[in-house]
C-alpha cells in the first residue's frame, strides 16, 4: 500500500453543488476546470489539487475514501467531512 498518494478534489459546502460537479465530470468535463468554477477551497486555483499526503494528515472519511481509489479513479459519491462534500481524484 501507499505511503504518501496524491490527489485533488472538489470541495462544495451543498451536496447539491457536489453533484451538480460530480454530474459535469462524469458527462466529460476537465476534473481541473470543475474544480475551478466550483469549489470552495482555495486549492481550486491549481485545480483542486492537494499535492503528496500520508495517512494521517486529512479527515478519516476523506483519507478512507482518497486511499481506497486507483490512480485516475473519481470518487463515485461525494464524500461528506465536517468541511462539506468532496469529489475526490486520485492523480498518483
Amino acid at each position: 500500500m501507499a505511503n504518501k498518494i496524491r490527489c485533488s478534489h472538489i470541495l462544495c459546502s451543498k451536496l447539491s453543488k457536489a453533484l451538480l460537479a460530480l454530474e459535469r465530470i462524469r458527462e466529460g468535463e476537465d476534473f481541473a476546470k470543475v474544480a475551478k468554477e466550483l469549489s470552495e477551497c482555495p486549492s481550486r486555483k491549481r485545480g483542486g489539487d492537494l499535492g503528496y499526503f500520508g495517512r494521517g494528515v486529512m479527515v478519516k472519511p476523506f483519507e478512507q475514501a482518497a486511499f481506497s481509489l486507483q490512480v485516475g479513479e473519481i470518487t463515485k459519491e461525494p464524500v461528506k467531512t465536517g468541511f462539506g462534500y468532496h469529489i475526490i481524484k486520485r492523480t498518483a
